[in-house]
């Protein structure tokens, strides 16, 4: 039996079920159903409800559009760009920082799209040696070189799918040549071979530099970068989109209460607070990461506090409030400053009064800290009347 199913999502499945029945003496005491679900390529992302679905074990893929988790308005308007991306085969570029979703977004490009039961192949060119990238996307024939043997590369084993090359810049300019090539004339040749071999692939790369500043300091070929980007996306650092901290935590500690053995049951105000005075350089990879450690140390009436933080975002986030206070005072008497002297002598009364709260008030070591002699900045505290 055949039958359409519409999701909660609004999303339509078909499901394909044979129902048995298990008799007993000629009686029948049950049945068992063995049922199909069949995922439209528009719907393919509705599968992340069932985490081992095989349209996704059997890609290489572990993320959907769905995981993109953001109420941010930048965020929404890619996931948009990434249901219309999704319908071509046009190269794509994603620049982001470490931690801002990369590869996620191109997990989500290639379930969307007519690709999505072909694999999809990711490489992090940085990780590979660049004298053995070659060979492990172009593949080797035997006798190409010492040991070498008839092995198929990357781009054979993305055959009809999707190859994802992280970091793209790392590699060096004459293997950028080759990827250039290979991109443009839709054939590759194997280490060491003279044999053409066509490809069918989609190629989706990865960046966490500034194009630009990468094509002013050789790191990318500029011809390159103009064949890779045919489509653009630019993900933002997670300090601009401080608003998606509060449903990326929920998202995460609904996650860890059901996969660990521990629960997470609230997290003090005063915690989100500093959450969203950290600048989290290391983006939502980072915050994941957070969220994962409090179950390694949360007491047991599941309540996390400050004191479940690390010293890293403890130190971080003081030293951008002492940054902000600085600014705050000489934004608070910039009216009463009438010159650079005035200028510069107030701000040499915050880097002391610094260098003194660091060092817990020893004259001796914060001299050290400032580069000058204790007599130097004896007389500047007697001036500036810091030690009253």
């Amino acid at each position: 039996m055949k039958q359409e199913l519409i999701t909660k999502e609004n999303n339509r499945i078909f499901q394909i079920g044979s129902t048995f029945p298990i008799m007993s003496y000629d009686e029948i005491i049950g049945a068992i159903e063995f049922s199909k679900f069949l995922y439209k390529t528009d719907a393919v992302h509705c599968a992340k409800t069932k985490p081992i679905h095989k349209s996704l074990k059997k890609n290489n893929t572990i993320y959907t559009l769905d995981d993109i988790i953001t109420e941010d308005k930048t965020m929404l308007k890619i996931k948009e760009q990434i249901t219309k991306v999704a319908k071509t085969d046009s190269s794509v570029l994603i620049y982001g920082k470490t931690g801002t979703g990369k590869e996620l977004v191109a997990q989500a490009i290639h379930n969307l799209s007519d690709r999505c039961h072909k694999p999809f192949i990711s490489l992090n060119c940085a990780a590979i040696p660049s004298t053995l990238l070659e060979s492990i996307l172009f593949g080797t024939v035997k006798g190409s070189y010492t040991d070498a043997t008839d092995r198929a590369g990357l781009f054979e084993h993305a055959e009809g799918g999707t190859l994802f090359l992280d970091e793209i810049n790392s590699m060096d300019t004459a293997m950028q040549v080759k990827i250039l090539k290979a991109i443009e004339d839709r054939y590759i040749r194997r280490v060491g071979d003279t044999k053409n071999i066509i490809i069918d692939i989609r190629i989706i790369s990865a960046i966490n530099e500034n194009p630009d500043k990468l094509i002013e300091t050789h790191g990318l070929r500029e011809d390159l970068y103009y064949r890779l980007s045919t489509v653009f996306i630019e993900l933002p650092v997670l300090k601009e989109r401080k608003e998606d901290i509060t449903v990326l935590i929920n998202h995460y500690l609904s996650y860890y209460n059901d996969k660990m053995k521990i629960k997470v049951k609230e997290i003090q105000p005063q915690v989100l607070e500093l959450f969203y005075k950290y600048d989290w350089p290391g983006n939502v990879r980072e915050l994941r990461n957070v969220i994962e450690s409090f179950y390694n140390n949360v007491a047991e009436n599941g309540i996390i506090t400050t004191e479940n933080l690390s010293d890293k975002i403890k130190k971080s986030i003081n030293k951008n409030n002492a940054d902000e206070n600085t600014f705050n005072d000489y934004k608070n008497h910039k009216e009463s400053i009438a010159s650079l002297k005035d200028a510069v002598e107030m701000y040499e009364q915050q880097l002391i009064k610094k260098a003194l709260a660091e060092n817990q008030g020893v004259a001796s070591h914060a001299a050290k800290a400032l580069k000058i002699s204790k007599q130097t900045l004896q007389y500047k505290i007697d001036k500036y009347h810091l030690g009253e």
